[in-house]
């Protein structure tokens, strides 16, 4: 199977935390980055009429792309040809996820966006298997899938269509990922890739926002879902990952769909359906086991913009 995402790559990156200092159990540094993350795509939602989805989510990607920068200082110089198409490749990839997902809240409800948008890595973790039990996690996303398009009303075509790009821009993530992991040292790759995606949605935020973006208010409410769903996140995650192992991060991450719902129910008063809720866990159910049981690396959700 074929999957590994800047988070998993940063194992080799950070430097293991020394036992005798107080420490917060991994797991809840991880679902806590979980809630934030679907917590600030709540809130990125419930702004939608002040504020477009494109203006949004580039604002997003310019707080988190200045932390990104301030804390991996990449250097420039001496880059080859094939290092800078790699990065450049990783920020087209990572700047069409974050444009599509958000485009899908605007159109359906977050957590079905959410669980629509993991088919991606997950076909992506069982791409050239050829053992029977893994395609049969992928049937079971499927069947979750349909059961979505059978929700009355709730589901728009262009909505799901949406969800669907940003899964397969997620899955073209994960391999990129890898491959800027392998020629730019620590979270250098990440952050150029991080101005790169700021920079193509520049132009469309630009048109999209116009005067807006002038707007100490807007500009205020950007950075505080780029804190929410990247900043704190991202923070928590690196702590967590120096003390935990791969495959329980990435069955953590398969809760994501879960989270978006409750964040969703509980900011934006959005509640599933019993077939959409059946759907979802479908879906989290088929993620949890293709993690559980592959013998490679494992799943995981995008690292913040």
């Amino acid at each position: 199977m074929v999957a590994a995402t800047a988070r998993l790559s940063l194992l080799i990156y950070i430097e293991p935390v020394h036992q005798d200092q107080p420490r917060i159990s991994p797991i809840w540094l991880v679902l806590a980055g979980i809630l934030s993350v679907q917590f600030g795509a709540a809130v990125a939602k419930g702004l939608f009429d002040v504020v477009a989805p494109t203006t949004m989510v580039w604002l997003r990607l310019v707080s988190s792309s200045i932390v990104l920068v301030a804390m991996a200082r990449p250097r420039l110089s001496g880059r080859s040809r094939s290092d800078w198409l790699v990065a450049v490749g990783f920020g087209l990839t990572l700047g069409a996820m974050n444009w599509g997902i958000y485009q899908s809240f605007a159109r359906i409800p977050l957590g079905l966006a959410v669980t629509i948008e993991f088919v991606g890595p997950l076909g992506l973790a069982v791409l050239g298997s050829r053992r029977p039990r893994d395609f049969a996690w992928v049937v079971l996303a499927g069947v979750g899938v349909l059961l979505l398009g059978l929700s009355p009303g709730e589901v728009t075509w262009a909505g799901v269509a949406f969800a669907l790009g940003a899964g397969v821009a997620w899955a073209g993530y994960i391999v990129m990922s890898a491959r800027t992991g392998a020629r730019w040292p620590g979270l250098a790759g990440l952050a150029v890739a991080s101005v790169v995606g700021t920079a193509v949605l520049a132009p469309f935020a630009l048109v999209v926002g116009g005067s807006d973006l002038l707007d100490p208010r807007i500009l205020l409410l950007g950075s505080l879902v780029g804190l929410l769903s990247s900043v704190v996140p991202y923070s928590l995650e690196l702590m967590a990952l120096r003390r935990i192992r791969p495959s329980v991060f990435s069955i953590l991450m398969s809760l994501e769909p879960a989270a978006a719902a409750l964040a969703a129910a509980i900011v934006l008063r959005e509640f599933l359906t019993p077939l959409q809720l059946l759907a979802m866990a479908c879906v989290v159910a088929a993620s949890i086991g293709a993690t559980r049981w592959s013998a490679s690396a494992p799943i995981s959700e995008p690292a913040p913009d």
